[in-house]
This record gives C-alpha cells, sequence and structure tokens, in this order.
C-alpha cells in the first residue's frame, strides 16, 4: 500500500524537526545549557516515536507524539519569553538554563554573527581564577534574538505537526475501523 499524503507529510515534518532540534541540540551542549539539553533529548525521543507510529500505522504513539508537541510548545514560548525577559525573567540568571552548576550563557552570545569578543583586564577581584570576562561588542543580530529565532521555529514544526498528527491519528483510526468492519462483513 502506498503511503497517504498525510503520513507522508507527518514523517517530513518529523525529518524536519528532528534535523532542526539537533542543530539546536549542538549549540546548546556548546553553550552547557542544561535544562535545554535535557528537554531536547526528551523531544528527539519523542519525535523518533511519532515517526515510527506514523510509518508502521501506531495511533498512541501519534498520540503520545501529538500530546508531547503541546509541551514543547509550551516549553519554546517560556524560552522565548525568557530570553526577551518577560515578566520578572532574566536571561542573566544562571539557575534557570544551567541549574545553576556553570557560569555559561547562550553559546550565540559569544559566537554570533558579526560578534567581536575581548577579553576584559584585569578581571575582577572577586573573580574566580578559572573564569575569563570578556566584552562582546558588534554582533549583527544579539544572542537573544538567535534563541527567539530557534524557539520560534521550534513552534512553527510542532503546530504544524500537531495538525498533521491528529490527522494522521484520525486517518489510522478510520483505516482500522474499516478493516474490521470489512472482516466482519466478508465472514458474517
Amino acid at each position: 500500500m502506498g503511503c497517504c499524503s498525510g503520513r507522508c507529510t507527518l514523517a517530513f515534518l518529523c525529518g524536519m524537526q528532528l534535523i532542526s532540534i539537533l542543530e539546536r541540540q549542538i549549540f546548546d551542549f556548546l553553550g552547557y545549557q542544561w535544562a535545554p539539553i535535557l528537554t531536547n533529548f526528551v523531544h528527539i525521543i519523542t519525535v523518533i516515536l511519532g515517526l515510527f507510529g506514523t510509518v508502521q500505522f501506531r495511533p498512541r504513539y501519534v498520540t503520545g507524539y501529538a500530546v508531547w508537541l503541546v509541551l514543547w510548545v509550551t516549553w519554546n514560548i517560556f524560552i522565548i519569553c525568557f530570553y526577551l525577559e518577560v515578566g520578572d525573567l532574566s536571561k542573566d540568571s544562571d539557575l534557570i538554563m544551567t541549574f545553576n552548576i556553570s557560569m555559561h550563557r547562550s553559546w550565540w552570545m559569544e559566537n554570533g554573527p558579526g560578534c567581536r569578543v575581548t577579553p576584559v583586564t584585569p578581571p575582577p577581584s572577586w573573580a574566580p581564577e578559572d573564569h575569563r570576562y570578556i566584552s562582546i561588542a558588534g554582533c549583527l543580530l544579539e544572542y537573544q534574538y538567535v534563541e527567539v529565532a530557534h524557539s520560534s521555529l521550534q513552534i512553527l514544526l510542532a503546530l504544524v505537526g500537531f495538525i498533521y498528527a491528529c490527522y494522521v491519528v484520525k486517518l489510522i483510526s478510520e483505516e482500522e475501523d474499516s478493516c474490521i468492519y470489512s472482516r466482519y462483513s466478508v465472514s458474517g
């Protein structure tokens, strides 16, 4: 049996989500952003399960994928609010993204397009010796906007994926129902 367009589209969307989240995961690893790393990992596993459910006609896997996408959109909205400092959120807080384990920030802070990093000498007297203090200037795009763009792309892919996941669950369920009905009508 050929691939119906809804299933093929959902499989394509899952592939796009995997590519985009793997790219994001790499940069979160480079920036030691532990909360996003863990969340991205769960997303990767869930997208793989959703892809498996789509290919193997497993509506429960696709339903689980759709439920996760709601949580994923919520997480990405939080990330956008965090980097845009909505309410009491501050992008300079170590606790939220790194679990207060390190003083790292987004990898894009130092390595964004056009950014020039210069060391601050001498470092402050209170500064630990194993940390370097830098000044960043000349960025064409501030790091928080790069992070917001990443999250916005994830939200877009998740919303379209959610719509197609619901559609595919409906298709698979109807196909299962028609198979059961035809089996009983032939033998009856």
